[in-house]
């Protein structure tokens, strides 16, 4: 995923302002992590989609770190869940409980009544509770006792994952990685930046205190709506809705894929499009903007094919070798 520039100008509170406004978010969460842009950039455009986000990344690559800084550069009311194998789909959604004062029963809210939910360890946890989220996540409210309770607005499921091959993890299933508008590997950082990580921590970088690290929140709830009603006037072609189907129809035809992408992915591949071409500063959708989107949307609703996995092929090369062949409009 390239790093977008972005285009500032622009009255407060207006497109240029919220624009202006989401580039400092990604400035203060590089207070806190180094070198991760495509996972902050990723968290970025999931805001503007209305959309949730998957980290996969092996331990201490600061998968919740990333999460944290987002929520301490956002003027939004932020809550955690740390998913453990024992965790019940009540305490994330919440559960009825009993009022001995009004003899009645009283709705507690779960942690899922916030604007941004961080899932932490998400397939530790059995897929019962995993599937806690799938109604919160696609219709933005929780039903409980028969009666659909609403979300606030804006809602973000940031979640993160250890990889699958690794020790007490459930594998999410098929309907609630879809629900994921983008799967973002955070992979081990480059020497530089590893050494820019320990540099900070020995003039006394704290992750625990993220105040005391300088960041401070700087976009609001009106500055993201700004920005999706910005990202919803951005063109989008003919022909760029065309290549976007041509890309998903041919992960169906891939004889290393045993599942292709759905209409649902289609539909998130040109959102996601759209968001990063109003982040560089455009108006219109170019086929380089569904490039650079093409393997955190896709990359999670895709299945190889056990021969392939067997022969060392990845979702991401397969994704990349139709990225080459299937013909870019001009």
């Amino acid at each position: 995923m390239m790093d977008p520039t972005t285009d500032n100008a622009g009255p407060a509170g207006g497109p240029g302002g919220a624009r202006a406004s989401l580039e400092a978010l990604r400035a203060e969460i590089a207070k806190a992590v180094v070198g991760q842009d495509a996972a902050v950039t990723g968290l970025v455009v999931a805001l503007l989609c209305r959309g949730h986000v998957l980290l996969e990344g092996v331990p201490g690559v600061a998968k919740t770190l990333l999460v944290r800084a987002l929520a301490a550069g956002l003027r939004l009311e932020t809550k955690r869940v740390q998913f453990t194998p024992d965790l019940m789909p009540s305490d994330v959604t919440g559960s009825l409980v009993y009022d001995a004062r009004t003899a009645e029963f009283a709705f507690q809210p779960g942690p899922v009544f916030t604007h941004l939910l961080l899932a932490d360890e998400i397939n530790r946890t059995p897929p019962k509770t995993q599937s806690s989220l799938l109604e919160a996540m696609e219709e933005r409210q929780v039903t409980v006792d028969g009666t659909p309770r609403p979300l606030p607005e804006p809602f973000l499921v940031a979640a993160t994952q250890n990889p699958v091959e690794y020790e007490g993890t459930y594998p999410l299933p098929e309907a609630q990685l879809d629900r994921f508008l983008l799967k973002l590997t955070v992979p081990l950082p480059s020497r530089q930046d590893e050494i820019d990580v320990l540099t900070r921590h020995a003039a006394g970088f704290d992750p625990r205190d993220l105040h005391a690290a300088g960041l401070r929140p700087v976009a609001s709830a009106a500055d993201i709506e700004a920005a999706r009603s910005a990202v919803a006037r951005t063109t989008v072609s003919s022909e760029i809705t065309a290549y976007v189907v041509d890309i998903c129809r041919a992960t169906r035809e891939s004889p290393s894929l045993n599942l292709g992408v759905s209409p649902r992915g289609a539909t998130a591949l040109l959102s996601t499009a759209r968001a990063w071409a109003w982040l560089t500063g455009r108006d219109y959708v170019t086929p380089d903007d569904v490039k650079a989107l093409a393997l955190p949307t896709l990359r999670h609703r895709v299945q190889l094919r056990p021969e392939a996995e067997m022969e060392g092929v990845t979702t991401d090369s397969v994704i990349n070798a139709i990225l080459a062949h299937v013909p870019v409009p001009r």
